[in-house]
């Protein structure tokens, strides 16, 4: 049985002190037996305060975003085995805002991957396709693209150990979000390519979570379907009762 798992991505947003406030709150509203994997992706400034905050919780935690690299002259940029050693359990790989505003190919996606598994951490695969390419019925080629060309030269190990992420670039921040059965249809595409690359025992346990303005209205919904095990929040977990409501979804 696959537990389910939300992950707030709180992208460029809250101050230290925000994320801490927010951090410790949700700890103490958060029932401490409970059958879902919860993780929050701060961003780099607040990870080690965050971590020292949900240590003794439910709650694990995840980076936005990670360089190849273990070390180098590369300014600016964060290592996985300086996010493994801050904390992180799981790290956003490939998400549709690094692939558009950084111009980050599948190429840099796989060793990204690689680099997160080589840590010891778990790596989110984010795939998704635009509207555009919707409309034009190339959903699954793109998405086949994105999987084949991200895990590719990855062992079954380190497949099972990542999560993918459908997120429509179309519905991300978008307040659009993909029906749950569109999103459904997905999900069981991207179950299947998994099973072409793996088994059918690892296609199965695979978590694959769904992303694009999903809030406390409609994850109910979208978790109700077969192949949908969870969500990554954006912009709803930013709000403390709205994240918790997602969380707690029934």
């Amino acid at each position: 049985m696959r537990i389910p798992f939300i992950c707030g991505n709180w992208k460029m947003n809250k101050t230290v002190k925000e994320a801490q406030a927010f951090a410790r709150e949700l700890v103490l509203r958060l029932p401490s037996a409970i059958e879902r994997e919860v993780a929050l992706a701060p961003p780099f400034v607040s990870l080690y305060p965050v971590a020292a905050l949900i240590k003794n919780s439910p709650l694990s935690l995840a980076a936005q975003n990670v360089h190849d690299q273990p070390h180098g002259a590369y300014t600016g940029e964060i290592s996985a085995p300086m996010l493994a050693d801050v904390g992180c359990k799981f790290v956003i790989v490939g998400h549709s805002e690094r692939r558009t505003y950084f111009g980050e190919p599948n190429e840099w996606v796989n060793r990204k991957i690689k680099a997160v598994l080589a840590s010891g951490m778990y790596p989110i695969l984010c795939v998704g396709e635009t509207l555009e390419e919707r409309e034009k019925g190339l959903t699954f080629s793109v998405i086949r693209k994105q999987i084949k060309e991200g895990l590719q030269d990855i062992d079954m190990s380190g497949i099972s150990r990542t999560v993918i992420a459908y997120e429509p670039v179309w519905a991300i921040g978008t307040g659009r979000t993909a029906e749950p059965a569109q999103a459904e249809e997905v999900h069981a595409f991207i179950r299947q390519e998994v099973e072409t690359l793996t088994s059918r025992q690892v296609a199965e346990a695979l978590k694959i979570i769904y992303g694009g303005s999903v809030n406390p209205h409609n994850i109910s919904a979208l978790m109700a379907e077969t192949d949908i095990d969870g969500a990554l929040i954006g912009g709803a977990s930013l709000n403390l009762d709205d994240f918790l409501a997602i969380v707690l979804y029934e």
